[in-house]
């Protein structure tokens, strides 16, 4: 598993994270001199949670109403903001700039 200081060298990181099945802030590091604080991340990781549950059920929906397969399980989630970019798996999660963020690179860091 990735580590905080790990995903924190990503290009453009603003925040790494973890949070519980429930959405809960874990473990986090935040860069300093940032906009983001703890209880943005608090509820960035309740965004994080809802939204891969919803897409975990648009999946699995999908894959039975078509017979299609490959769309489930989810493999993570991206939020693009104006100025940020979170991205998530599982239960960890890391915010970049948008100028400097690679969402392959997130990605596989967040799989490592």
């Amino acid at each position: 598993m990735t580590d905080l200081q790990t995903l924190m060298k990503l290009p453009g990181a603003l925040a790494a994270f973890e949070f519980s099945d429930r959405g809960e802030l874990g473990a986090h590091q935040i860069a300093p001199g940032g906009k983001l604080d703890a209880d943005s991340l608090d509820l960035l990781c309740h965004v994080c949670v809802a939204n891969i549950a919803i897409a975990t059920m648009q999946a699995r929906g999908w894959e039975k109403v078509t017979g299609a397969q490959g769309f489930y399980p989810i493999q993570g989630f991206t939020l693009v903001g104006f100025e940020w970019t979170a991205v998530a798996t599982e239960n960890r999660g890391v915010v970049m700039a948008n100028e400097q963020a690679d969402y392959e690179q997130a990605y596989a860091a967040l799989a490592g």
